[in-house]
């Protein structure tokens, strides 16, 4: 699996956010104040200048008060029962990886199976990651680092992790080769969207727009 599956379903955030941010008559500025992001960066986003990352875009989806999954395209009713064909997963591109969702976005249930391609050196960000339910990480291909409050799991192809996710976590790609992981996110409070804080700003003071 290449990091950019050309055939998967890639979403067009730029499009995609200025439609959200119309449909409820919000100015850039208004939305910018509500975010914690500045007019510039929503901008550059908004013109497509850059990738934001899922982060960003969770920030966004606060504001606006919509799921994160709402910038995967217009949303459609959950069910039951969810067939995915790989060449029609919904991608999200982000900094230093691609988040590929498995479904979890249609179903009706808290549970949320999705995964990540990491480049060398992708991470979780400086912040550790709590939220409610839990946390199963089953590594694909290449190294994944996960720290569970202070115990650090090193996962290779074919190793698993699951734990309570109030615990606080953080995970990274340590090697020099991509990284695929599957991850399944479940018994979640209602009303909690996980998956998205998952992924968050990697290497800041290059490509994040706030600083452009």
């Amino acid at each position: 699996m290449s990091l950019f599956d050309k055939e998967a379903l890639s979403v067009n955030v730029a499009a995609r956010l200025r439609e959200l941010r119309e449909e409820r008559k919000m100015s850039m500025r208004a939305l910018a104040q509500k975010s914690g992001l500045s007019a510039n960066a929503l901008s550059v986003i908004e013109r497509g200048k850059t990738s934001p990352s899922v982060s960003t875009l969770y920030k966004l989806a606060d504001a606006l008060g919509v799921p994160i999954t709402a910038f995967f395209g217009p949303q459609s009713p959950r069910t039951r029962a969810v067939f995915v064909k790989a060449n029609q997963r919904t991608r999200v591109p982000f900094l230093r990886g691609v988040w590929e969702g498995l479904g979890g976005e249609q179903f009706l249930g808290r549970v949320e199976p999705f995964m990540l391609t990491l480049e060398s050196g992708a991470s979780s960000g400086i912040h550790s990651i709590v939220h409610t339910g839990h946390e199963f990480v089953f590594c694909l291909r290449g190294g994944l680092e996960y720290q569970v409050e202070n115990q650090v799991y090193d996962l290779e192809a074919g190793d698993s992790l699951l734990f309570s996710a109030h615990l606080r976590h953080r995970w990274r790609n340590p090697g020099n080769t991509v990284t695929n992981a599957l991850i399944v996110l479940s018994d979640f409070s209602e009303g909690d969207h996980p998956a998205a804080i998952h992924i968050t700003e990697e290497n800041k003071e290059q490509v994040d727009p706030q600083n452009q």
